[in-house]
């Protein structure tokens, strides 16, 4: 999201972007510019309508256009319509859909207004909304979808044939990243072990420079978890290099496509020399604005649904509707985070704290209900504003909870070098790496 001048990470025919210090695909900066394009004319058709380019004001047209595709498509990124991490359901990718445009009319409408003047787009706010949810949906299937796969084809090959191997082939089928093809796993002379998709081996008869050139491949993926001792066609992997071909390890592709990384696969000299943890005070404006707009918006949006629950909350059992409770953010400090209570007034009646598991009995039928929706959450958006959470970022824990899994999680303390957010990962779910115990799985934890 944003202006930035893109660079390109490489010769190959689907270059990936570096955009603001993010990777981004060419197929996305293209969905990208097919949205915009679309948003804008859809405002200036809309515009027209309404009388706005008469009279010498095309300048504000254009402004009030520009600003209203931007701001949809930034919340479209922020909700995270961009990033396939995985399958989102009907009911999931609708409702991103709708609060996109629900939110981003609003502010583009505020923000156009303080540049230009009065904005007659609030007399056309039901056609605006239909051009923006019709028109996109269009665009993505029926132009993107079917262009990327022919114009910008991003063909994959891993090597390795190993559990980590077959962890990237179950992430990509879960997944789905735009334009990228896995063209199959490339062995290696001192791995035997393979529990990928035989038919996907690639039949070993030339060097691995020369297979990378026979099949137009445009990205390795080393899926290796020991690599010394020589296991690594090293050579090879340089010559790739030095041809254009990119090389990425396990970690930094599932920090590219899932914006998660293998716990197993952590280093410390990853985290000293990676990119991550960029602090400056222009990144904490923007992130803190942000923060700001978009909780005041949804408190707004969702007060009738939030008072609805804990009327419901109230009927139910009696009590306080509100839940607070001690959870560890910045820099380990304390905070309390308010929530709607979906658990019984004693579900800790023995004063210790412990974990919420599936079918558990103690969280109420209203609770259930509410717990599914993530309407419990909704009051965390105080938090948001008070400045102790972020929109985005990593769920915050309890204290007693943060120093079990400090102990027992390879540099978990590390997510509190950040505010704790009210969206953000939890764990990273691979529906396709079930694989039977002795089939040389695997179990992956995800930071």
């Amino acid at each position: 999201m944003g202006s930035a001048a893109a660079s390109a990470a490489g010769d190959d025919g689907a270059q990936l972007f570096s955009v603001l210090r993010q990777n981004v695909s060419g197929a996305t900066l293209f969905q990208l510019g097919a949205e915009v394009g679309w948003l804008f004319a859809a405002i200036m058709f809309v515009l027209r309508l309404d009388g706005r380019q008469a009279g010498g004001v095309e300048h504000d047209a254009a402004l009030i256009a520009l600003s209203f595709a931007v701001t949809i498509v930034c919340l479209n990124g922020a909700f995270g319509l961009y990033r396939r991490s995985r399958t989102l359901s009907t009911g999931e990718y609708a409702l991103r859909v709708i609060l996109a445009p629900a939110i981003g009319i609003p502010l583009a409408f505020l923000g156009t207004q303080a540049l230009a003047g009065p904005v007659p787009l609030a007399d056309q706010w039901g056609l605006a909304i239909l051009l923006a949810l019709v028109g996109l949906l269009l665009v993505r299937h029926a132009v993107v979808l079917p262009l990327v796969g022919t114009l910008l084809p991003h063909r994959v090959l891993v090597l390795g044939t190993g559990p980590e191997a077959r962890l990237v082939e179950a992430s990509l089928a879960d997944a789905s990243p735009l334009g990228m093809r896995l063209v199959g796993f490339y062995a290696l002379e001192k791995s035997q072990e393979t529990v990928v998709s035989p038919s996907r081996v690639i039949a070993r008869g030339s060097t691995l420079e020369e297979t990378v050139r026979q099949l137009a491949i445009d990205e390795v993926i080393i899926a290796v978890r020991q690599q010394r001792g020589g296991v690594l066609p090293l050579r090879g992997l340089l010559d790739c290099r030095l041809n254009g071909v990119q090389i990425t390890d396990l970690a930094r592709y599932f920090e590219r496509v899932h914006g998660q990384v293998p716990i197993e696969s952590l280093k410390v000299s990853w985290l000293i020399y990676g990119q991550g943890f960029r602090q400056n005070v222009l990144r904490a404006i923007v992130k803190r604005s942000f923060d700001l707009v978009v909780s005041a918006l949804l408190i707004v949006i969702s007060a009738p649904v939030v008072v609805l629950a804990a009327l419901l909350i109230a009927a139910e059992g009696g009590g306080p509707v509100i839940y607070r409770q001690e959870r560890v953010g910045h820099r380990g400090r304390t905070f309390t985070v308010f929530k709607l209570r979906s658990m019984s007034q004693d579900a800790e009646k023995d004063g210790k704290a412990a974990w919420a598991t599936q079918n558990d009995v103690r969280i109420t039928k209203v609770g259930r209900l509410i717990r599914r929706a993530r309407i419990d959450e909704l009051p965390q958006l105080l938090n948001v504003l008070r400045g102790e959470m972020s929109f985005v970022g990593p769920r915050p824990e309890r204290p007693e909870f943060v120093a079990l899994l400090t102990e027992q999680i390879p540099f978990y303390a590390v997510r509190h070098s950040v505010k704790p957010g009210l969206t953000g990962w939890a764990r990273f779910p691979i529906r396709n790496l079930r694989m039977r115990e002795g089939d040389g799985a695997v179990n992956y934890a995800f930071a």
